[in-house]
């Protein structure tokens, strides 16, 4: 089964100054080994944004499309704001991204890998599958 890999886990992994190889990290490296990592254009964005230097910038992005975007379509936005709403109804709150990854790994039948603390309060009120590192 493929897992969609969330900006957080990414983030932890791709840190220069210092090797953070918690479990999520580790996971995330064997997955990528396996040929089982799942990326979307939104994740994509949100790793590439804010990176200091053209040459880094370009590394990453290179690095980076090894993996290709999961297809996205109408229904994937619109069941995401259905989603965003229903959590908001039951107070719990998130990023349109965070609704977008929740309502693609649900149309395409694959868990989310995260160390996001807003993923598993997702999953009381939706249908999501969470990845846990072996």
């Amino acid at each position: 089964m493929r897992v969609l890999v969330d900006t957080s886990v990414w983030s932890l992994a791709l840190r220069r100054k210092a090797i953070v190889l918690t479990p999520e990290v580790t996971e995330l490296r064997e997955l990528v080994a396996e040929g089982r990592v799942a990326m979307i254009g939104a994740i994509r964005q949100e790793l590439l944004s804010g990176i200091r230097t053209l040459r880094e910038f370009e590394r990453l992005r290179d690095h980076l499309r090894a993996f290709d975007d999961e297809p996205q379509t109408t229904a994937d936005f619109e069941r995401a704001a259905e989603w965003l709403n229903a959590c908001r109804a039951k107070g719990v709150q998130g990023s349109n991204t965070d609704f977008l990854i929740c309502a693609i790994a649900e149309r395409r039948g694959i868990a989310v890998l995260t160390v996001d603390r807003d993923f598993p309060a997702f999953g009381r009120v939706l249908p999501l599958v969470l990845h846990p590192p072996r």
